[in-house]
């Protein structure tokens, strides 16, 4: 049995001293994100995608699902051919024609990687494939092994992990580790799992699969009860070492977790993770985010973290004061470091006067005291008509505020 001497800390970062504390980040915009109802793209947004990815110096990018279709195919093998640094991943079930079909995608890539995946739940053993458990093992150790005579660098998915009996996952693990498996993802297909559970699961793995030491523990998880980046957090904190992951969260129903959200709090929290990061580039987050909401046109809602509009936007009056006198009153993070411009102080009818001064003095109008005094009842009144106040609006306030005073 593998003996792990692992530390907790006080917030449950379970430290492993000889395990690496890079998280490794996969993106699979282009295969489970284009999986979101309505998000097809076609092969040149795909590649322009890709090579957002790459500026972002994300690890590994799942490009596609080249059985599902002709296009495809040719989609993950130009995105092979082009991407340099990144290792370039198609997904395949577990049929050998499959499994051909990516490697003949990616083999031209500089660093090629065949991921295969069957569930492993009692559910889909049952309902979907109408086998046995013994039936499914064998099924994954013989193809992870055909995929192990075409490529060094295999992925392993066990579908629908969440709800699998932890003893037969723990077994499959083992079983595919032996057959030559050097990533062993876990999936949270449908979103069930709650953070606690997951972070158990991924700690149980790390000591109760023999082996494990042998391959990375990856995490999938999707965003049903909307607990999925909560979820990868958990994984990480408990040893796994990649997540699976998408830009806005984009993916199959509710989506899955969202890359930014994951690299960020990886970076805010630097203080409680003892070390574990990722090489991901921030700085390229918001211009990606952008290309990829606008060639899915699925929009990124305002209030989404990191990226939405409202990210870095502060309309109250107190948390507009706060923010002028320190920025780290009210924010966590610099907008600048996601690729936004600058910090937004909209105003509307909940703003205050420092707000209000501060964007009258780059207007041009430098108000005392008792001039704003009596200049702020005139823009409440336009506030609560408009909602939101823009500067040619301020401009008229103040020729309003300034008629009043002849």
């Amino acid at each position: 049995m593998f003996n792990d001497p692992a530390e907790i800390n006080d917030v449950g970062v379970v430290h492993y001293p000889d395990l690496d504390n890079h998280v490794r980040i996969f993106d699979t915009t282009l295969r489970d994100g284009e999986q979101s109802a309505g998000a097809s793209l076609h092969p040149y947004e795909k590649l322009q995608i890709a090579k957002n990815l790459e500026k972002l110096r994300v690890d590994i990018i799942e490009a596609g699902f080249p059985a599902s279709s002709e296009q495809d195919f040719n989609s993950v093998r130009e995105i092979a051919a082009t991407i340099e640094y990144s290792t370039i991943a198609g997904l395949a079930r577990c049929k050998q024609s499959d499994i051909q079909a990516v490697w003949d995608a990616v083999k031209v890539a500089k660093k090629p990687r065949i991921h295969t995946f069957i569930a492993t739940s009692d559910i889909h053993i049952e309902a979907k494939f109408n086998k046995t458990r013994e039936e499914v093992l064998n099924m994954a150790v013989e193809h992870v092994r055909f995929a192990k005579s075409l490529c060094e660098d295999i992925e392993f998915s066990a579908e629908d992990a969440g709800r699998t009996d932890p003893e037969y996952l723990y077994a499959v693990l083992e079983a595919v580790i032996n057959a030559g498996a050097t990533t062993v993802n876990i999936p949270d297909t449908v979103g069930y799992t709650l953070p606690n559970e997951f972070g158990r699961l991924i700690y149980n793995i790390r000591h109760r699969v023999p082996n494990i030491n042998q391959a990375v523990i990856a995490t999938h998880c999707h965003n049903d009860l909307g607990l999925a980046v909560a979820n990868s957090l958990m994984g990480v904190m408990n040893g796994a070492r990649q997540v699976e992951c998408t830009i806005n969260g984009i993916g199959e129903r509710a989506g899955n977790a969202a890359m930014e959200e994951i690299v960020m709090g990886l970076h805010v929290r630097r203080d409680v993770m003892q070390g574990i990061h990722t090489t991901v580039n921030p700085l390229y987050f918001y211009e990606t985010s952008r290309m990829v909401s606008e060639m899915t046109s699925i929009a990124v809602q305002p209030n989404k973290a990191i990226v939405g509009r409202n990210a870095f936007a502060h309309e109250s009056g107190i948390h507009q004061d706060g923010f002028l006198k320190s920025s780290q009153t009210y924010e966590i993070m610099e907008p600048e470091m996601v690729g936004v411009a600058a910090t937004d102080l909209p105003l509307g009818p909940r703003s205050g006067r420092a707000a209000l001064r501060m964007r009258l003095k780059a207007l041009g109008y430098d108000l005392n005291g008792e001039q704003l005094q009596a200049l702020f009842p005139i823009f409440k009144r336009v506030a609560d008509e408009k909602k939101r106040v823009e500067n040619d609006d301020l401009q008229s306030i103040h020729a309003e505020w300034l008629s009043l005073k002849v």
